[in-house]
């Protein structure tokens, strides 16, 4: 359901969010952002000015510095386009904003680690409302390291997605409003088959329309974000997977992991990386390599790996000063 947007700003918020969505941005996060503002500004009765501007965002001192920072970034490009009518409207400075929060270093799962997590999905038990507690689990991590799915994406599949026939699985209108046709893995396959097949068993929503991870909490049967994100916590902690600094690993991670592997498979069996990049791309539903570099991490095994081929192809061109091979030629 759309906001009803009744301060001074209104007008101004109506129109930029009709233009920004005709230009095909979803801008749900900022549609939620003004809506805050606007409320705000309607209950104080007054104009976006520099004052009411700093108690507005202390009322969000909840939220992370950095989330604050994106907040303000959004209030401002509203009032840059108010500005083309009203050359005297109040821009915020952006040199105001709260800091950067330090970004996560993402954590980049073992092979091993991903077995003891598939492994301890045994472990599960059903619950009166999740009652295929474990193979939602164990189909959601399944696809989230094979697919490089995000969370929620994996959350919005429905059972009308997955062509069994054609081994494939359907993402529909994800970020960039962008659909995309994965081909799946046979691990992925089998898993999606034994959970279609226990649903059957047990006379659970099986309309081509229910979530493909199904449970009974809530209206629509479909997972939350911080519902499976718990699932997988859980799962993390009882397989004793932290990062160095203590913490739990994200869902998104398993993201970064996908990307990675993928590179490492790619090097281990000789392929050609640079020309398999645009395919990984398309794969993880990006615009373009750029947004897919994010996710290509140097770990120990791809840097081996990498300077291995480098040394076989131009090892041999390269000499110390003193004539001898520096790769791995003579001493």
């Amino acid at each position: 359901m759309r906001s009803r947007f009744t301060s001074v700003l209104a007008p101004a918020i109506t129109r930029y969010l009709s233009l920004k969505e005709a230009l095909g941005s979803a801008y749900v996060v900022e549609r939620n952002v003004m809506a805050h503002l606007d409320a705000f500004l309607a209950g104080a009765g007054r104009d976006l000015d520099s004052e009411i501007l700093e108690q507005w965002i202390r009322t969000r001192s909840q939220l992370a510095s950095g989330v604050r920072r994106n907040w303000m970034r959004i209030v401002r490009n509203l009032c840059l386009y108010r500005r083309r009518t009203e050359p005297a409207c109040f821009v915020p400075d952006s040199a105001q904003f709260p800091p950067h929060h330090q970004v996560l270093k993402p954590y980049i799962f073992q092979e091993a680690e991903i077995d003891r997590l598939l492994a301890e999905t045994g472990q599960l038990r059903p619950a009166n409302r999740s009652p295929l507690r474990r193979q939602n689990v164990l189909l959601g991590l399944v696809l989230l390291y094979t697919a490089g799915l995000r969370r929620g994406e994996l959350l919005r599949l429905t059972v009308a997605d997955c062509d069994l026939l054609e081994g494939t699985l359907l993402v529909r209108e994800s970020k960039f409003h962008k659909s995309r046709l994965l081909p799946l893995s046979g691990d992925a396959i089998r898993a999606i088959k034994v959970l279609l097949q226990e649903r059957r068993e047990k006379q659970l929503p099986l309309s081509t329309d229910s979530p493909l991870l199904w449970n009974g909490y809530g209206g629509s049967g479909a997972y939350s974000g911080p519902g499976f994100g718990e699932a997988i916590h859980d799962l993390l902690r009882s397989s004793g997977i932290r990062t160095a600094a203590g913490r739990l690993p994200r869902v998104h991670d398993f993201r970064h992991t996908f990307a990675v592997h993928a590179l490492l498979r790619w090097y281990r069996t000789g392929r050609d990386v640079q020309a398999k990049l645009p395919a990984l791309a398309a794969y993880m539903g990006h615009v373009s390599i750029v947004s897919t570099q994010r996710y290509l991490h140097l770990v120990d095994e791809l840097a081996a790996i990498a300077s291995e081929r480098f040394q076989k192809r131009y090892g041999a061109l390269i000499k110390q000063p003193n004539g001898a091979d520096t790769l791995g030629g003579r001493s």
